[in-house]
């Protein structure tokens, strides 16, 4: 599973999760994405599972880009423990998650199997999310005319 390798500050607070996604709200790498629609934090744990699913589906062929990385720690205290004692060890990583950010990106495969894959994948993720295509290159808009 994904986690960073050190960090500078080992617990971090909570944070906002407010705003729309403006870095990584578009396909970069692949023909295909899973765009998320709503704010949440999707643990590292999901993010492999989804990104097992794609890869199952693929059968050893196309590409897959995981855009996200959990970088922010989640502490957590046992069950049934008092409150105090200063703030608990860290329990898991998590990634914060605007809405419009691209999370996955594949190619190398078939429409079909890419829209198939990217479906399996958002069963195992906690938000709505909608597959993206990239757009024709020189297709989107007719050149203008001068008169």
């Amino acid at each position: 599973m994904l986690q960073p390798r050190r960090v500078k500050f080992r617990k971090m607070m909570r944070g906002n999760r407010g705003g729309k996604a403006i870095a990584g709200s578009t396909l970069a790498f692949g023909e295909y994405g899973l765009k998320a629609l709503e704010p949440a934090w999707i643990t590292s744990r999901q993010i492999e599972a989804a990104r097992r699913a794609i890869t199952r589906r693929f059968r050893r062929g196309g590409q897959v880009w995981i855009r996200i990385f959990p970088d922010k720690p989640v502490s957590k205290k046992p069950a049934e423990v008092r409150q105090g004692g200063g703030k608990a060890a860290v329990d898991h990583y998590i990634a914060v998650v605007k809405p419009g950010r691209i999370l996955f990106e594949v190619s190398g495969v078939t429409e079909e199997t890419a829209r198939n894959a990217l479906w399996l994948a958002s069963q195992k993720l906690p938000i709505p999310v909608r597959t993206v295509q990239r757009e024709e290159r020189g297709a989107a808009a007719p050149a203008a005319t001068e008169e």
